[in-house]
């Protein structure tokens, strides 16, 4: 079953249950996937719904630190919930020994010694993890490798 079908049943099992957040949370990566379908006139495969998917939970952990300026504790605990949900789509994280090990194969591998091409390492990189670590724990990971 793919991932967009997964959404889908998933979407009609919390419509069953009447889990309003889990439904809400199931509309928003459809309803961005299927945005980004129509506008780029192409069928997403698992792969482009995990990106979304990445980025709508990229945008939660942003909206974070907000509520929790404003003492929301019932946002707070629900934006909480939708983050859970959202990482249960994504494959398995690597933790940061695993990228740093990535990340140190790929400047051997691409022999480069110097910050200034953090990008060529950085591209390579990305290529290698997508969906299964954060791009900002693994431009960490590289700058301090080429320090």
């Amino acid at each position: 079953m793919s991932l967009k079908e997964q959404l889908f049943e998933e979407l009609k099992n919390a419509m069953r249950e009447k889990n309003t957040l889990r439904k809400n949370t199931v509309q928003s990566i459809r309803t961005a996937v299927l945005q980004v379908e129509k506008d780029d006139h192409v069928e997403l495969s698992d792969d482009g719904v995990i990106q979304i998917i990445a980025s709508q939970l990229k945008k939660r952990r942003a909206a974070l630190p907000e509520y929790e300026k404003s003492g929301r504790e019932d946002l707070i605990s629900e934006l909480k919930q939708e983050i859970e949900m959202l990482i249960e789509y994504l494959p398995r994280q690597l933790s940061e020994e695993e990228i740093t090990v990535i990340v140190q194969q790929t400047v051997d591998e691409l022999g480069i010694t110097t910050q200034k091409d953090m990008g060529k390492v950085m591209s390579a990189v990305v290529a290698k993890v997508s969906g299964k670590a954060d791009n900002k724990l693994v431009s960490q990971i590289v700058r301090s490798i080429l320090a």
